[in-house]
């Protein structure tokens, strides 16, 4: 009886630190993309697996603080910055739901929405990310056979944007479904990728 007792302890406690083992050696990251509406970047990043949290916001510009009023003025871009668990999700699938959820040969705007604030980039937090970026930028013009016309920088200051914009899509549902739709957002998505719309280059 006592043999057996020790042996369900000790298994209880082997499954304990298994699973601290787990929780440690995972890793919340964060990645920034701009891909025009940053609504639409938040709602499709949202739906992936291993994604924790998403922040509407600005990158780019010169000024501190931007505003939704001024970002377009000194430069900024509609980005949204991801918060993200690599035990779950890898920073290679993100950029490919990136590519997949944009038109990377547009280099002045994206959908209706014109203008360098709603154009594409990847902010690169780190030397990998940079790397993986460039790296998935070239499979992509491979696959296209375009020119892409996605920056890829290193990541500056993020700016978050007011609290209207945080989650719009799930505020204001009807409002966003029929501005996506209006703004012919997945229609040219799927023109672009054809069958691979809103599917990875690769299996990570």
């Amino acid at each position: 009886m006592f043999a057996k007792a020790f042996f369900l302890s000790a298994a209880t406690i082997a499954a304990a630190l298994t699973t601290l083992v787990g929780v440690a050696s995972a890793k919340t990251q964060q990645a920034i993309f701009a891909g025009g509406c940053f609504w639409c970047v938040e709602s499709d990043f949202d739906q992936v697996p291993g994604v924790i949290s998403t922040t509407s916001g600005y990158t780019g510009g010169t000024s501190d603080n931007p505003t939704y009023e001024d970002h377009t003025a000194a430069g900024h871009r509609e980005t949204v910055r991801i918060e993200f668990d690599d035990s779950k999700v890898s920073y290679e699938k993100l950029l490919d739901v990136f590519w997949h959820s944009v038109d990377p040969t547009d280099g002045g705007g994206q959908f209706c929405d014109r203008g360098h604030s709603y154009t594409t980039a990847i902010y690169a937090v780190g030397k990998d990310q940079l790397a993986a970026a460039q790296k998935s930028k070239a499979q992509v013009a491979g696959v296209l056979k375009q020119t892409i016309a996605t920056e890829i920088a290193a990541a500056p200051a993020f700016w978050p944007a007011e609290a209207y914009h945080q989650d719009y899509y799930r505020k204001n549902p009807l409002r966003y479904k029929y501005y996506r739709y209006a703004c012919g957002r997945d229609a040219r998505i799927e023109t672009v990728w054809g069958e691979a719309a809103h599917q990875g280059i690769a299996t990570h």
